[in-house]
């Protein structure tokens, strides 16, 4: 199987103003010749980390990695001002431009696949390929289906503690029960249900439990809960079903879809519709892994992705990636 590549440093770090409020952390590694790839985080709210870069051969890639509005290393921190999908979109061209980038790959897990479609759709030119995982077309019913009934049935015990700081009575909509406690003026109740609903995605994110996949999420609480829950309250800012609905203005892209046949956070069936709605691209079903791109078996399937797309846009005999 394939492994991540090893650790490498940036060799190139910005901040970058794109408007009065949001300051974005953006940085550059591995080869500043190389073919430019963008690495679009989940969430929304979870950022980047040094692991990030490392889905990306260094010698073959410009990587390109940053945190969205109120995530990470931009500030301010867990900000919900003038954060929407499209904002984020503009974000990234804004990103592009200032970088002097022409075209490049899009590389998003999770949200990250959301966010990465949005901005394809919008930017088709601008975009030689994608590489998603975690498919998330962040309809209403897969909303429903991880925050309010649905995966609840596969975890009773780990729903019991996500359900801990809401009464009984606002039980009928938690979703909109956690976002007035993450907006609401109760630190304490702002932490508690941060950590309540950050603790169920990280629990429920891989296949085996994973302590150190909780840890992060408990260290990202706040940003985490309170922008996945803003987004999903207004309905992550998209139409019903526009990314399916839109497919066509991207179709002849290729792509290559990698999904955990035992995904619970997104089930498959985000992955299986796409792919049915986009003839260019490949699925590769991964049998023993769930939602997080640590997993063994989702690393070998995006690692050999990278490497494929690379050879490919690069024009590469199979022995130089």
């Amino acid at each position: 199987m394939e492994t991540l590549y090893p650790e490498i440093k940036p060799f190139a770090r910005h901040e970058l103003a794109v408007d009065d409020t949001h300051q974005l952390y953006v940085d550059e590694s591995g080869s500043p010749d190389g073919l430019p790839v963008l690495f679009v985080h989940g969430g929304p709210g979870a950022g980047c980390d040094s692991l990030s870069r490392r889905f990306f051969d260094p010698r073959l890639y410009r990587i390109v990695t940053f945190d969205q509005r109120g995530c990470g290393r931009s500030t301010p921190h867990a900000s919900l001002e003038n954060n929407t999908t499209w904002d984020l979109v503009a974000d990234m061209e804004r990103i592009r431009e200032h970088l002097g980038i022409d075209k490049w790959v899009l590389f998003g897990g999770s949200w990250g696949s959301t966010l990465s479609l949005a901005y394809a759709q919008t930017h088709a030119e601008r975009v030689h390929a994608l590489i998603l995982r975690g498919i998330f077309l962040c309809r209403p019913q897969e909303i429903s289906w991880f925050y309010q009934e649905g995966a609840s049935r596969l975890f009773p015990d780990y729903w019991q503690d996500y359900l801990a700081p809401i009464p009984q009575e606002e039980r009928g909509d938690l979703v909109q029960a956690f976002y007035k406690r993450l907006t609401g003026s109760d630190q304490i109740a702002q932490m508690g249900a941060a950590k309540a609903w950050a603790c169920w995605e990280g629990r429920t994110l891989t296949l085996r439990p994973n302590p150190q996949t909780v840890e992060r999420f408990h260290e990202r609480a706040l940003s985490i809960a309170r922008i996945e829950c803003h987004y999903f309250v207004n309905d992550a800012y998209l139409e019903p079903n526009q990314l399916l609905r839109d497919m066509l203005k991207i179709a002849h892209l290729p792509g290559v879809i990698v999904h955990g046949r035992y995904d619970v956070v997104t089930p498959l069936d985000n992955a299986w519709e796409l792919h049915q709605a986009w003839p260019n691209s490949e699925l590769q079903i991964v049998r023993e892994a769930g939602h997080a791109a640590s997993e063994p078996g989702i690393i070998d399937a995006l690692v050999r992705a990278t490497n494929a797309m690379a050879r490919r846009l690069l024009d590469l005999p199979l022995d130089e990636a």
